[in-house]
């Protein structure tokens, strides 16, 4: 919040945002676990983003994506993005909704959960698999956008952007999970790809 305050208006073309949904998990390891990282309990996911902040947010990007808009008071948009996760396991969601004011026809993005946790490895109970994003940059960011996401989380927007080129601002407050996404993003970087 005190960084978006401090943002000139419109500064970045997209944020693409993944805040908690203020779902309480019982879990305490594993999916939906509140065992950061470092092994201290957090209880970021119990916080859901207030007014204030989506007011913020509008203020600063052109457009949003953001992810678990079921759980949160938005603006109307008849625009909206799905991810199916093609999941198999029958209490576990089945897809996740993010609402958008990017004028775009409703869009689907079909990756299996279980195919990004064979992809990379878990390091936050709510990572999002770097196909997702880079699907959506693709899709949804002009050439050169300045992209923000307010959660980091994982770190898998930052891999994505990295890759395709666009340019990131992002923020963590979780010293565990931001140290976690910095040493992924590092490793990352440091690979070669062979053609």
């Amino acid at each position: 919040m005190e960084a978006m305050r401090e943002m000139p208006d419109k500064a970045f073309d997209l944020a693409i945002v993944d805040p908690p949904y203020g779902i309480v998990s019982q879990q305490k390891r594993g999916i939906g676990s509140r065992i950061d990282p470092t092994g201290k309990m957090n209880n970021w996911n119990y916080i859901k983003p207030n007014k204030e902040y989506f007011d913020e947010l509008f203020k600063v990007s052109k457009e949003a994506i953001i992810w678990g808009a079921n759980n949160f008071t938005l603006p109307e948009s008849e625009y909206f993005i799905v991810w199916d996760k093609h999941q198999t396991v029958v209490n576990f969601a089945s897809a996740e909704y993010a609402w958008t004011n990017h004028k775009m026809p409703a869009k689907v993005f079909r990756y299996s959960v279980h195919q990004m946790m064979n992809d990379q490895k878990k390091i936050h109970p709510t990572q999002k698999p770097e196909a997702l994003y880079r699907w959506l940059l693709h899709n949804y960011a002009p050439p050169g956008a300045k992209i923000l996401d307010t959660h980091l989380g994982s770190g898998s927007i930052a891999i994505a952007c990295y890759d395709m080129g666009f340019d990131l601002t992002a923020y963590e407050i979780d010293k565990g999970y931001f140290e976690a996404a910095a040493k992924r993003i590092e490793n990352h970087k440091r690979q070669f790809t062979f053609i």
